[in-house]
């Protein structure tokens, strides 16, 4: 049994191992060499073909060098607007200095032999580009690994760069390093066709509030914009008020992340304000029977708003980023709203003090609005220089709390400012104050300052539009003209400024 036993061992082990595929070449990256050889001789063939994928694949989508620079050559063709086959291909690489390099003359004319009609284009086409996926994070998990095992690389880092990355993929598209003046003006042209067709002239996200609206055309993409006040002015009813609008009376999604209360807190504050019942009655429950039906029929509209409330403590800019990023990405957000910004945290970076950390913030908070297209409104403190001085209580630029980065980052600064919190009740001319907020444009990039009066309702704790009879109350101030609307032009300050500073005003 010994001898058995040991002569079944030694066939084993003279018995040659399989090694698989992958053991015996190497791994080989994702790939559709063969159909990108169709995809390209279709395109040469047929002239209609590119339409059908032009927003499927890129240049950068092809595995091969070669297949990158034919396809690019088409796509060339495609926006002068000529047309499309062996010959304009051929001659446009040979001006580009690029026949040689893809193959010459006869590679292109084996591409066309190759296949017969453009019938399934589109289907090829997307296995090209789910193959260019893969290596994309084959390429991403790579550098994420080799970062990882670098003790210097900041975690927090290696983690916005991994998921950024990832997001760029999954959106499939990959950052560009510019864009040519065509292009541009077109995008330009269509942004003012849709303006035009709307006919309120709102081209943003409408905050709800007509002569706001006006002003800023409704809050832009990418632009940064902060609102600052004292504490008690509002601030909070006031984006609140602005969500709502934003949500309810646009079904537009918008994203609120709440660092000071929490979402159940202004979810009531919410139904406060939808119901106009006192927040009293709905926190001890005393409410009659006619009082729940009311709240019942007012809050199905307020619970199908596409409003979504995040209240995660100490937020890191790093945490908001890829909150951000999943919200765009599953509900398509059109703004986002902090409450508020010196209650986040940079997560390790920006230095050691708070004014660093403050202005590495207020970037990254610019940063995230470009990049995801929407506006970012963010919540901002005020120093109590404010209270120590003398005469008007109006917020100014250098009241800012902490950092001067806010204002230089900022594409709009607005301030809220409520005279009767100051006990200011009459103005000079004897009209009453009370239950009048005023938003204060300091700084407008790409527009008009002015103060722009609301009504404020106090325990409601929202603002709205001022009716059309209180906008007579306002009487003409030095150096202001008041518009027939009821908001206060005043003339920009900007050029004044960069005058004085000699330096870049914004």
């Amino acid at each position: 049994m010994n001898r058995i036993g040991e002569k079944q061992t030694a066939n084993k082990k003279k018995r040659p191992v399989m090694l698989s595929m992958e053991e015996q070449h190497g791994k080989i990256p994702p790939q559709a060499v063969d159909l990108e050889e169709a995809v390209l001789g279709a395109l040469m063939l047929e002239k209609d073909a590119l339409t059908e994928v032009i927003d499927i694949l890129q240049p950068g989508s092809f595995y091969k060098d070669a297949h990158n620079r034919i396809y690019a050559s088409i796509q060339r063709l495609f926006q002068r607007s000529e047309p499309i086959d062996l010959l304009t291909v051929k001659n446009d690489l040979q001006k580009e200095g690029e026949l040689e390099m893809v193959g010459g003359a006869y590679y292109l004319t084996q591409l066309t032999n190759r296949t017969s009609s453009a019938a399934n284009i589109e289907y090829h086409s997307r296995i090209i580009s789910q193959k260019h996926i893969q290596r994309e994070l084959i390429r991403i998990s790579s550098e994420t690994i080799r970062d990882a095992y670098d003790e210097t690389t900041d975690v927090f880092t290696l983690l916005d760069n991994a998921e950024k990355n990832l997001f760029q993929v999954a959106e499939g598209n990959i950052k560009k390093n510019y864009a040519d003046m065509a292009t541009l003006i077109k995008e330009a042209k269509d942004q003012i066709k849709k303006a035009a067709e709307k006919g309120d002239g709102v081209s943003g996200v409408p905050s709800g509030f007509t002569e706001l609206d006006k002003l800023t055309s409704g809050w832009q993409p990418g632009d940064l914009l902060i609102l600052a006040a004292r504490p008690g002015m509002g601030k909070t009813a006031f984006v609140l008020s602005v969500a709502r609008n934003t949500s309810v009376q646009f079904s537009l999604p918008t994203a609120v992340f709440s660092l000071e209360m929490s979402s159940l807190q202004l979810v009531t504050r919410l139904i406060v304000s939808e119901t106009h019942l006192s927040a009293e009655k709905l926190k001890k429950g005393s409410l009659q029977s006619h009082e729940w039906e009311q709240l019942n029929s007012k809050v199905t509209q307020l619970s199908e708003a596409p409003l979504f409330i995040d209240d995660t403590p100490a937020l890191s800019i790093f945490e908001l980023r890829a909150k951000a990023r999943r919200l765009k990405a599953q509900h398509d957000i059109k703004i986002i709203i902090i409450d508020y910004l010196q209650l986040m945290t940079a997560g390790g970076e920006g230095g050691g003090n708070r004014e660093q950390e403050i202005s590495f913030i207020s970037r990254s908070l610019k940063s995230i609005a470009k990049e995801l297209g929407v506006p970012v409104i963010a919540l901002s403190q005020l120093s109590r220089a404010v209270e120590t001085r003398g005469g008007d209580k109006r917020p100014q630029l250098s009241d800012l709390r902490e950092s001067g980065a806010i204002e230089q980052d900022a594409d709009m600064v607005m301030f809220l400012y409520r005279p009767e919190y100051y006990k200011i009740n009459e103005d000079e001319n004897g009209n009453s104050l009370l239950g009048i907020g005023e938003v204060i444009v300091a700084k407008h990039r790409n527009g008009a300052l002015k103060n722009i009066p609301l009504r404020f309702i106090d325990t409601l704790a929202k603002f709205e539009d001022l009716p059309d009879s209180q906008f007579n109350t306002f009487a003409e101030k030095d150096g202001e003209s008041i518009a027939s609307s009821g908001s206060i032009t005043r003339s920009s300050k900007m050029n004044e400024e960069w005058d004085r500073n000699d330096d870049v005003p914004f």
